[in-house]
């Protein structure tokens, strides 16, 4: 059997060997944030060294090589690495984003990586979805009709209906905006928040939805809708360009003039 033997610059982490990066080519630092539920060592940040000449442009590329080069016990939720899933949402530099667009070269110095703020952190990276799908499941995310659909045909709109829903649907749930809100703070356990708000928009603006009564009935009230005070983060941060705060807007305009 051939002998394996580790480089002379390998170090030992976890009870493991570990190659440490070779000298020379461009090297940064990451700075990353580590909890786990299990280890007495938390929480704490571990710092790592990554040769930008072998590394992939993003910083999730960087992350990727740090977990399969250095420390597999390193823990983050990635999927699509296209801006589209929002899985790889996390604090980098001190703003909310997704690593897998957000390029390494934009952030000056040691680049540091946080879980998204005001979560419970399962694990390093991870934060804890469930209260905010809780949250996007009591707006009722569907179409509701009450008249049956014309025989064999699909619900029709004009194109200046659909249109309406530019900038609503290409929402991904990523929870950017709504972490990066001091009213979601505050009081996330009442306040619906940007991301979710704007879906809620995104069904009372469908033209074809017959619910809207119903919808507005139950987004009236002091905390989960009236909690925005504009502060505009949730624009600020959004990785899809897109603006809670107006739909949040449109909302409370709703609620006025079906009062009026």
């Amino acid at each position: 059997m051939a002998e394996f033997t580790l480089p002379a610059n390998s170090k030992i982490k976890g009870g493991r060997k570990i190659p440490s990066p070779e000298p020379g080519g461009t090297m940064r630092k990451f700075k990353v944030y580590r909890y786990d539920p299990d280890s007495g060592e938390n929480p704490r940040y571990d710092t790592f060294e990554v040769n930008l000449d072998e590394c992939g442009p993003m910083v999730l590329d960087a992350l990727i090589k740090i977990k399969s080069e250095q420390d597999s016990s390193l823990t983050f939720r990635r999927s699509c690495r296209e801006g589209i899933c929002g899985s790889c949402s996390m604090n980098i530099d001190g703003k909310n984003g997704l690593a897998c667009t957000t390029a390494i070269e934009d952030v000056k110095g040691e680049v540091k990586i946080t879980p998204l703020p005001a979560m419970d952190v399962i694990k390093d990276l991870v934060p804890d979805f469930t209260h905010f799908y809780a949250q996007y499941a009591s707006i009722q995310p569907w179409l509701k009709t009450v008249t049956p659909p014309p025989a064999g045909k699909e619900r029709l709109q004009s194109p200046e209906d659909r249109a309406k829903l530019d900038g609503l649907y290409e929402c991904i749930l990523c929870a950017c905006c709504s972490t990066s809100c001091p009213s979601y703070w505050w009081n996330a356990d009442k306040f619906l928040g940007p991301a979710i708000l704007l879906q809620a928009y995104r069904w009372l603006a469908d033209s074809r939805d017959e619910m809207t009564g119903e919808r507005l009935d139950s987004l009236e009230d002091p905390f989960r809708l009236y909690r925005c005070h504009t502060i505009m983060n949730c624009a600020n941060t959004c990785p899809k360009g897109l603006n809670p705060a107006k739909a949040i807007a449109e909302i409370k305009k709703m609620e006025v003039e079906r009062v009026v």
